[in-house]
């Protein structure tokens, strides 16, 4: 009851001189090449937002890009004289209170502020919304391209629903009033895009919205590293995680070596050191959604197979990201004692991620989504590297990761340990599966984003 208070405060306090802001808008007109792309998130761990608004302007429309700046976006976004980046205030949940009126209370500020911020920039065509969070974006985006003449295209990553059961359970009353939420008011848009065929069916069956699938296909800084760069990232990665730095000195004072590559000092040519540990790298939100334990568990047997002889190599395993587990997860690998194992669990710049990806010897997605419906994008950024990945297994993985073509595909740590046993066996033996799949990689001609989108989006925003 005190949330409704609070809401219908705001509501009267804020609501008249954001109206008087939109009619002035209204009468200026919306700039038909113009688009506005909102993410109720991180700008910088949001990189489908970022790509849509890197091909928007690619593709002549100017665009402002709303949404919270805690980390940095990738440099051709920050580069871009059409793009503009508007900071949103990302409000810190309340630590008093019950939980459902910190909810609210969030909400509600997150609503107004979202409808002043948009009535205050350039009227749009289209605005591009990130679902999820789609509370209280997709009401708040469709109400003022009401006012001010645009249209409202969502990006069905996920549902929010799904992802908040994860916390709260499915029958928890905001878990419930968040899927009334969006099934309500996701036919309020224009245009809807999905990221699979899986979720195309469910939200026309389910939902009754129609739905085009654009797959997530990666940029084109995703690719492979060549070997001089390795050894850059390698040793400035050095000087802040230890898992880095070589293992032993050369014999000669002036070669720069890391853990992985060495760099002549007269000739300035870079190799892979002989013996060197294999580069194993996973990327997370840390969240309920990605049990990192069966990782856990599959390196520990791991270790043990290497300490009963088999001929397997140390490893050095890199998890990136940040999110609300992270700390959890620490505590239990700083609890591991791993003989031959290394793990570090690196925060990187938007520019070091391909290039690492585009280093490593192998991915693993533990990614399951809340809905079945999502694919994990790191795996098509793996890929886009000619990463071969091993992915754990949920409803609709098969629309990106093939089992035994292009990658594999596990149900638990048992299957994992096996596969790994199975890829890194007399590594780095150029004949192993491996390689194999690395090769076939690199065959596939794979669709890169700017294409793809061109061919699926670009057609459905110049027609209407």
């Amino acid at each position: 009851m005190a949330a409704s208070y609070v809401a219908l405060l705001t509501l009267c306090l804020f609501l008249p001189p954001l109206l008087l802001v939109a009619w002035k808008h209204w009468r200026r007109g919306r700039a038909a090449r113009h688009v506005t792309v909102v993410v109720l998130g991180d700008v910088g761990r949001s990189p489908r937002m970022q790509y849509h608004a890197l091909s928007l302007a690619k593709s002549g429309f100017s665009v402002t890009l709303l949404g919270f700046c805690n980390s940095k976006p990738h440099d051709e976004l920050l580069q871009s004289d059409r793009i503009q980046i508007v900071r949103l205030t990302d409000l810190q949940r309340l630590a008093v209170g019950p939980h459902i009126l910190q909810y609210g209370v969030k909400v509600v500020f997150q609503a107004v502020h979202l409808l002043w911020k948009l009535m205050c920039t350039k009227p749009a065509a289209y605005v591009f919304l990130q679902n999820p969070p789609g509370l209280p974006a997709i009401a708040v985006c469709w109400f003022a391209g009401c006012l001010c003449g645009s249209k409202l295209v969502v990006d069905w990553h996920n549902y929010g629903y799904s992802i908040m059961g994860l916390v709260h359970g499915p029958s928890h009353p905001l878990v419930l009033l968040a899927k009334w939420y969006e099934k309500l008011c996701g036919r309020l848009s224009h245009l809807n895009l999905c990221v699979t065929n899986a979720m195309q069916d469910d939200l026309a069956e389910n939902w009754g919205i129609k739905a085009v699938t654009v797959y997530d296909k990666p940029a084109s800084f995703f690719k492979e590293t060549p070997l001089d760069l390795q050894h850059q990232l390698f040793m400035k990665l050095s000087h802040t995680y230890p898992v880095f730095r070589a293992r032993s000195e050369s014999s000669d004072p002036d070669t720069e070596r890391s853990a992985f590559t060495e760099r002549d000092a007269l000739s300035g040519a870079v190799t892979r050191l002989c013996g060197r540990p294999a580069l194993l790298v996973s990327s997370t939100s840390w969240t309920e959604d990605e049990d990192f334990s069966i990782l856990l568990a599959a390196l520990e047997k791991f270790e043990h197979l290497i300490d009963s002889g088999e001929s397997l190599p140390s490893l050095v395993c890199v998890i990136t990201g940040k999110g609300p587990l992270k700390d959890y997860y620490s505590r239990l690998i700083c609890q591991k004692c791993f003989r031959h194992i290394q793990v570090c669990t690196p925060w990187l710049e938007a520019e070091d991620y391909p290039l690492l990806l585009g280093s490593a010897d192998l991915g693993v997605c533990l990614h399951r989504s809340s809905s079945g419906l999502d694919l994990p994008m790191k795996v098509v950024d793996m890929f886009g590297c000619c990463l071969p990945v091993c992915a754990v297994k949920f409803q609709c993985l098969h629309e990106l990761v093939k089992h035994e073509e292009n990658g594999l595909v596990f149900e638990d740590s048992e299957e994992l340990a096996i596969q790994l046993q199975m890829l890194f066996s007399k590594f780095p033996d150029p004949a192993g599966k491996l390689h194999q799949f690395r090769k076939s990689l690199r065959e596939s001609e794979q669709l890169r984003w700017d294409e793809s989108w061109e061919r699926t989006v670009l057609p459905l925003i110049s027609d209407t």
